[in-house]
């Protein structure tokens, strides 16, 4: 029979949960997320669950009492949303799942990087730079946040004030050096 005349179904390919891996980790290691980082994924999960979703399935429900659903843009528009709703559902549910909750505030006062940390180093040309250390599921590069896993965090961890370290770049190895290292307060202080 030629294709063209068969029907697949509206799902076909979407349940394929490769195509939505979560960001690599390394072997053995933890999904580590500050608190504040968890609870906003955590936000994210009941909101979708709990707003999000049943309004989809509502808008679907109507749409298909509609008639034909081939035309109908709310049924498939809401059927192609449900899809993303449920795929985000699985991945935030899977990082939740695994996730391993740090206290940055526990370092507080310390001049070694840790997880959490906020530094602040500079480069041979004198060129001041300042990231925050924080979870691959929480990172905001434009916020000047990088994953625990990222090479400048990889090479920062476990240095203190004062050490150079080799950063290994695209175009090469630069010498960097840690200038501040910071930590939030902890709660009640």
């Amino acid at each position: 029979m030629n294709k063209a005349f068969t029907r697949e179904s509206d799902s076909a390919g979407d349940d394929d949960e490769d195509d939505i891996a979560p960001p690599a980790l390394p072997a053995g290691t933890k999904n580590y997320l500050t608190p504040a980082g968890y609870a906003r994924l955590r936000a994210e999960l009941l909101t979708l669950l709990d707003d999000e979703r049943p309004k989809i399935v509502e808008i679907v429900s109507w749409a298909a009492k509609n008639g034909d659903r081939s035309e109908n843009g709310d049924y498939l528009y809401g059927k192609k949303r449900l899809r993303e709703i449920d795929r985000r559902l699985r991945f935030l549910t899977k990082r939740l799942d695994i996730a391993e909750v740090v206290d940055p505030s526990a370092h507080h006062g310390s001049e070694q990087v840790f997880f959490g940390a906020t530094v602040t180093y500079a480069n041979a040309r004198g060129e001041e730079k300042t990231i925050r250390i924080i979870g691959i599921d929480e990172a905001d590069s434009l916020a000047g946040e990088v994953s625990w896993v990222s090479p400048i965090a990889r090479t920062l961890l476990k240095a203190k004030v004062g050490d150079e370290l080799n950063l290994v770049t695209p175009v090469g190895v630069e010498k960097i050096e840690v200038v501040e290292v910071s930590y939030p307060a902890p709660a009640g202080d």
